[in-house]
């Protein structure tokens, strides 16, 4: 029985370590359109494969400098589950398009349908970070808009 015991908590444990593990890190290969869409989809599941892992994904493709204002995690994880945010979270559908684009900034339209049903629409930008360091020359997200009520899908 103890056997049994200490192999289960090793899985458990295991398993924690490796679902940390899945949050995707800022990389200067990742495009401005594929840093948003690994959020969305992030938040899509927010609490898959753990409680706030969506959050917690987004939060690492925040600017350092949005980070401030909207930090830390604790903090950031409750803005998102207030009232402007919270129809990100397990959203049923999202569609991103481009409105513009240059050599450091990109904007982003962004329409969700969120689990009652509702659009929303947001304007999502991201930059890419210019300062030496571990950022370097990765696109990150600068601003997301407050949310414009579309209406409802049915």
């Amino acid at each position: 029985m103890r056997n049994v015991i200490k192999l289960t908590l090793i899985i458990f444990f295991l398993n924690i370590c490796i679902a940390k593990s899945e949050i995707v890190k800022p990389k200067s290969k990742i495009v401005p359109a594929e840093v948003i869409k690994i959020q969305l989809q992030s938040l899509k599941k927010n609490d898959t494969p753990y409680k706030d892992v969506g959050i917690e994904q987004t939060w690492e493709f925040a600017h350092p400098v949005n980070q401030i204002f909207t930090g830390p995690l604790d903090r950031f994880k409750q803005m998102i589950k207030g009232e402007n945010y919270n129809m990100l979270l397990n959203h049923i559908s999202h569609e991103i398009s481009e409105v513009y684009k240059d050599e450091n900034k990109a904007v982003f339209k962004v329409v969700i349908l969120d689990q009652n049903k509702k659009f929303f629409q947001f304007r999502w930008q991201v930059e890419k970070f210019l300062e030496s360091g571990p950022l370097q020359n990765c696109w990150l997200t600068t601003v997301v808009s407050q949310p414009i009520p579309l209406g409802s899908s049915t």
